[in-house]
């Protein structure tokens, strides 16, 4: 029978057949993925082919299908392996607060460069619109303005008030949406509000750090009555970019990838190059200066932290 994975808990993977009956399943042998060295072979978001075991042992998976595409990160900080996030992914509804807690661009860039890597369209979605202030809401007007004008949509919505919900849920019919972002920016309750049926749990903030508490430990797929799914995952404190040269980086900033036929050089880094395009572009304001800025960090490794904007 075929299927796709939509959840995994140790050595099982839980298949979803074409008949909407979930069936628990293991792997028969080793799976190898070419060229990643992966902590997980299969990933939500899998079709996938298993059968019943000869041995009476349950049903195992003995063939993945080809991927249209994935999403990783980097495991841990020190391990050489990565983690696929989800595979066969739609679009990335890439979920943001401005505080509590916040979410700085830096995140988001290397989120968006992933992405763009991978070729999954993105959606930024503002949460808790209904908490914001004045100067609050300025904020994300600034940073709205900065993405969409390369092209990202950007929506305000809140969970806990319903509003822009139904906006949202139009913009997921039919699709598979992996959703994602900090812990605490309300993706749980997002999920609630596209699908209350689900009623999946919920967590307040930490009152010590402002931080969000981890309420999905794995990610998980559900169907959505209205058509489609969304895969909800564990809040992402940090995210690593693994599987390209950052050489290659300019690729995924579509702004500056514009440019670079301008530039002196045809493999222009925009790091210092005489006659860069780009640098200009930053300098005249063309591209956000924050973009760049945040280009320069990734390109030389600069680890995350709070100063981040």
């Amino acid at each position: 029978m075929d299927g796709v994975v939509i959840k995994s808990v140790g050595s099982s993977y839980f298949v979803r057949t074409e008949e909407g009956v979930t069936v628990e399943c293991r792997l028969k042998g080793i799976f190898r993925i070419k060229g990643l060295k992966a902590t997980n072979p299969v990933a939500v978001g899998d079709n996938v082919s298993f059968k019943e075991s000869e041995k009476d042992e349950g049903s195992v998976i003995y063939k993945i299908h080809p991927r249209k595409n994935y999403i990783i990160r980097k495991s841990t900080k020190l391990s050489k392996s990565v983690h696929i996030i989800a595979s066969n992914i739609d679009q990335l509804l890439l979920v943001v607060t401005l505080a509590f807690p916040r979410t700085s661009t830096g995140f988001m860039d290397r989120m968006l460069v992933t992405a763009e890597a991978y070729k999954i369209p993105v959606i930024i979605v503002f949460n808790k619109c209904d908490v914001t202030d004045e100067d609050m809401d300025a904020r994300v007007q600034e940073i709205t303005d900065m993405y969409e004008k390369i092209g990202y949509p950007c929506m305000r919505v809140s969970a806990l008030k319903g509003t822009n919900i139904d906006s949202l849920k139009a913009v997921m019919h039919g699709k598979t949406s992996l959703i994602a972002g900090h812990s605490g920016v309300g993706k749980t309750a997002l999920v609630n509000a596209v699908e209350p049926g689900l009623k999946l749990r919920t967590a307040d903030l930490s009152l010590f750090s402002m931080k969000g508490k981890h309420t999905t430990t794995f990610a998980e797929m559900h169907p959505l009555k209205m058509g489609g799914y969304i895969i909800d995952t564990p809040g992402i404190k940090e995210f690593g970019l693994v599987d390209f040269y950052k050489e290659e980086l300019t690729h995924y900033f579509p702004e500056m990838f514009a440019l670079l036929p301008e530039c002196k050089y045809h493999n222009c880094t925009h790091t210092g190059e005489p006659d860069c395009a780009v640098e200009r572009a930053a300098e005249s304001g063309e591209i956000h200066l924050l973009r760049y800025q945040n280009y320069l960090n990734i390109y030389y490794g600069r680890e995350m932290d709070d100063t981040e904007k």
